[in-house]
């Protein structure tokens, strides 16, 4: 952090009203610390009280989510939907069903996807939403059930040229099904208000597999302008094991990388001969069942029940895929003493403040969740202007684009970090480049 007097008011003002909220608070200290050059460079953003609207939300709802069961009986959830930034473009970013959602969780996503959305290059703006409904051990007309319930509320708030939520942890092509079709129900129109759609009603082809490619994408641009590297021959650990895994695992692989460990809320598993692909999808993708089921199936791999032992395991590189906060301080060590060179964010926010430390004291490459991550939410932009157009491009047309975007990324970051004299800090050049546009359209809309 750097001594300004205006950057400290900022913190404190954000410790005072936000102290009991530590994944957003966490989130806001992040960003404060990196941007700070940028800040001290520009008299203007203290003038017009810039950063005092920055880390506060433009509009935060809760709401009851009242549904029914199989059994007949009420139950009751908790909504949210936080519109945090609309300076570059409607609000734009993902609905997570999960039981920790709370009000901290859904502020730190809506505050890091502002910057996020900014990295594309594309008009969004930031936001996010969710509930502490699990979709998991759910029947099917359960979950219809509480999806309608939340729309039916939701859908005051949200539009095509207003916000355009997404899926996230827990929301995947069945409930954004259910959700399109509650809004569709009450709106009586049919526009492209959520995104992830199912391909049979305005979904974008690569939108399944646009986080992990993403990811991919991003590290190996990374590595080859900052290490002359390359994923080819080297060793993979990735966590989680949804989407975002499975896909960075297929394209590491494709790329020449033995990725070897998978995991779920349960524990992980390892295998040397590298990961079975095709059962990995089978028993998570197309059967949502437990990842203990693949060292069941594959007998060179072994499961282990403790999942954060999953960074003991040495290699080359480490994809965080699962949530926030799974690598601290300890882990990181690990890693390091390993021999990992490499830790790019597939999860949102998946390494602690300490664990980043260790990372940038280690001379480690870096990628954080808010450029490394931004695949997902990027072909959700591109889902939006195939809806505006009512068109829909090929798998190749939105791969290359989201490739070009990817390694846009990289470029913005290493741009911003060398103008502010902290070259190859993807961190610092990530949140700089992210805020700085953000920021100006901020000072050209005036005091809102």
């Amino acid at each position: 952090m750097s001594n300004s007097p205006y950057l400290a008011s900022i913190l404190k003002q954000a410790e005072q009203r936000d102290g009991d909220k530590p994944e957003f608070l966490q989130a806001v200290k992040e960003v404060l610390a990196t941007i700070a050059p940028a800040v001290d460079a520009n008299p203007a953003y203290e003038a017009t009280g810039l950063l005092e609207r920055f880390i506060e939300p433009e509009r935060f709802v809760q709401f009851r989510v009242a549904w029914v069961d199989d059994e007949g009986k009420t139950r009751v959830n908790r909504g949210y939907r936080v519109q945090f930034n609309s300076a570059i473009g409607p609000y734009k970013g993902g609905l997570r069903l999960h039981p920790t959602v709370n009000e901290s969780i859904i502020k730190f996503l809506g505050f890091e996807q502002v910057l996020k959305n900014s990295l594309t290059g594309l008009p969004m703006g930031g936001g996010k939403g969710g509930s502490d409904f699990n979709p998991k051990g759910k029947s099917d007309a359960e979950v219809m059930r509480f999806c309608q319930a939340f729309m039916t509320e939701l859908q005051r708030h949200i539009g095509p040229f207003t916000d355009v939520p997404a899926g996230d942890i827990g929301v995947g092509g069945r409930e954004i099904g259910f959700l399109f079709g509650q809004y569709k129900r009450i709106r009586d129109e049919w526009s492209g208000v959520l995104t992830g759609k199912a391909l049979s009603y305005g979904g974008s082809l690569a939108r399944t597999e646009a986080t992990g490619y993403g990811l991919l994408y991003y590290t190996e641009e990374a590595l080859n302008k900052l290490r002359n590297d390359s994923f080819e021959g080297k060793t993979v650990a990735i966590s989680g094991s949804g989407n975002v895994a499975v896909f960075a695992t297929e394209k590491a692989q494709s790329l020449g990388a033995k990725v070897v460990t998978a995991s779920d809320s349960n524990g992980y598993v390892y295998d040397p001969n590298g990961i079975n692909l095709d059962i990995l999808k089978d028993i998570k993708v197309d059967h949502r069942g437990r990842i203990k089921e693949y060292a069941d199936r594959v007998s060179s791999a072994t499961y282990s029940d403790n999942r954060t032992d999953i960074w003991t395991v040495p290699v080359d590189i480490a994809l965080p895929c699962a949530t926030q906060n799974e690598i601290d301080g300890a882990s990181a060590k690990k890693l390091v003493d390993n021999g990992v060179k490499v830790v790019a964010e597939g999860a949102n926010m998946p390494s602690t403040p300490e664990a980043i430390d260790v990372y940038r004291d280690n001379n480690v490459l870096y990628g954080p969740a808010k450029a490394a991550n931004a695949g997902g939410v990027a072909v959700s932009g591109l889902e939006m202007s195939q809806n505006s157009e009512r068109l829909s491009w090929s798998f190749d047309d939105v791969d290359g684009r989201l490739k070009t975007i990817m390694t846009n990324i990289v470029a913005k970051s290493m741009d911003a970090a060398a103008k502010f004299s902290t070259p190859d800090d993807l961190m610092s050049g990530a949140n700089i480049a992210g805020f700085e546009k953000v920021a100006d359209a901020m000072l050209a809309q005036g005091i809102l």
